[in-house]
């Protein structure tokens, strides 16, 4: 269990995270939530398809994305996290930064819930003493190189040993900053060929070994069409595929950008883990 402001989130039944990027440039609803009216709509639309998390992003961070200033970045955040929390104050926020100062303001104005950090803290030498002062939840999620560089022929010596040495080393200097709520997301898409992408999945019930919460984040990502042909927009069944089977490998959280079909997939999974019992 973890505890999201007025909020304790047990982890009994997987949790669906809804995907709204305030970008001009994300690799599939880039612009398309960038007006109050629209961010608004995109909002209530995650809530009542029944997710429990609105993932707030305002930098693009697919590969070889441009680079975006902290001022850029707060400037289209504060608007759009303002006007959810006044709409939908008992919303559960999560705020996808892995800039520390970001991740302080949202908090402290607003009173966001967790920090969704793609960085694992790589990218701000201050995010995990940031993290301890906040005392939120942080998903840290593993990436090798930026978003500028990371899919540069990305190579590993042992790939699940190296993300969990990773997350191990990681997981000690939160500790040491007082943070002990902590989800793992193995970062598909971040640093890893196709196959890397696949094998994470065959092999995600290894990270149970932290007894923490894993985020499963494949939702519409060229891991899907670049292997099944198509584009992000056709990708929707391979999702829901993949999203069954990383429920089935152990996933708390799916961050998804259809939340219907994700809801869809953890009460069906649901459904047969309990004749089961």
């Amino acid at each position: 269990m973890i505890k999201c402001g007025n909020h304790s989130i047990n982890f009994e039944t997987p949790l669906v995270m809804g995907i709204l990027n305030i970008t001009p440039d994300s690799f599939y609803d880039g612009g398309s939530y960038t007006e109050e009216k629209t961010i608004l709509n995109r909002a209530e639309k995650i809530l009542s398809g029944g997710a429990d998390i609105i993932d707030i992003g305002a930098f693009s961070t697919r590969p070889g994305a441009d680079d975006v200033s902290e001022a850029e970045e707060h400037k289209r955040m504060v608007p759009a996290v303002k006007a959810i929390r006044n709409e939908f104050p008992q919303a559960i926020l999560s705020i996808d930064t892995f800039r520390a100062n970001i991740a302080k303001r949202i908090v402290n104005e607003f009173g966001a819930c967790l920090i969704n950090d793609i960085s694992g803290g790589t990218m701000d030498d201050k995010m995990f003493e940031t993290i301890g002062e906040l005392q939120v939840p942080y998903i840290m999620m593993h990436i090798k190189g930026t978003p500028q560089t990371m899919q540069k022929n990305p190579y590993y010596n042992d790939l699940m040993g190296d993300i969990k040495t990773f997350f191990k080393d990681r997981i000690l200097k939160l500790n040491n900053y007082g943070v002990k709520d902590v989800i793992l997301d193995p970062g598909f898409g971040f640093g890893k060929t196709l196959e890397h992408n696949y094998e994470i999945v065959a092999r995600l019930n290894e990270f149970s070994d932290f007894k923490l919460p894993v985020l499963a984040g494949l939702s519409r990502k060229s891991m899907i069409y670049k292997y099944l042909g198509g584009t992000p927009d056709s990708s929707l069944n391979g999702t829901t595929a993949l999203n069954m089977m990383c429920l089935e490998k152990g996933a708390n959280i799916l961050r998804v950008h259809d939340v219907n079909e994700a809801v869809e997939c953890v009460k069906l999974h649901h459904m047969i883990k309990s004749q089961l019992k």
